[in-house]
């Protein structure tokens, strides 16, 4: 028996030491080091799903400024990214933003807590600063195409994941299955995903992809006013 419980004992050690090893290996080596990271995410997320939740939530108060517009895709955020894992928080306390860079950006991200936020969390994890790195996320957005369709959608749109992206790939040369993904929260679209290098060339991800939402179909609300 006390053979037994030794053994077992090392066999269990042995699953946690494997646990913690695999937890230290998604984990970069850089360990949040600003600048040290291998391509962008660009986050674009599906404004009308966002503004009905919130309202689901109680919290259509915080999201007024983005909700009482008819967006669209709208930018959540461009992210730096490890081949596996990510950075976040870089800077602590992070760089203050000024606030004339933050109302530059609120034509692509429509509300002031969102831009604040990006910055202190992935900004930071750029290398760059607050300017050259809202300059990025501008640029990475001028290089993606939104699919006509999508632009002012004026009712419910039930859709397949796959014919989402396939929507995207089509306009975007260069854009393949393994550079997109789409994200869902319960049975609306959330958000598309689309990776970038840091030259803003589009690039695979299979990391990414393997947290994308596996519904066969998803909800996308229309666009306020569309």
């Amino acid at each position: 028996m006390c053979r037994f419980l030794v053994i077992s004992r090392i066999v269990i050690s042995l699953a946690l030491f494997l646990v913690f090893a695999g937890m230290a290996h998604a984990q970069d080596r850089r360990q949040n080091a600003p600048g040290e990271f291998d391509f962008y995410v660009l986050a674009l997320s599906w404004s009308p799903s966002f503004c009905e939740a919130a309202a689901e939530r109680g919290n259509s108060g915080r999201a007024q400024v983005q909700c009482e517009r008819p967006y669209s895709f709208v930018v959540h955020g461009l992210w730096p990214q490890y081949e596996r894992g990510f950075p976040e928080y870089c800077q602590r306390p992070s760089p203050r933003l000024d606030r004339n860079i933050m109302t530059s950006m609120l034509d692509l991200m429509p509300a002031p807590g969102l831009i604040f936020n990006e910055w202190d969390k992935h900004g930071t994890c750029s290398g760059l600063g607050a300017r050259a790195y809202f300059e990025s996320v501008r640029k990475a957005r001028a290089a993606v195409k939104i699919p006509e369709e999508f632009l002012q959608l004026a009712t419910q749109k039930t859709i397949a994941p796959d014919d989402l992206e396939e929507a995207f790939i089509k306009i975007n040369p260069g854009l393949s299955r393994s550079a997109i993904s789409v994200m869902c929260s319960s049975r609306r679209l959330s958000e598309v995903r689309i990776c970038m290098s840091k030259d803003m060339q589009f690039r695979a991800c299979e990391e990414n992809d393997r947290r994308a939402c596996r519904r066969d179909e998803v909800v996308m609300p229309p666009v306020r006013g569309g």
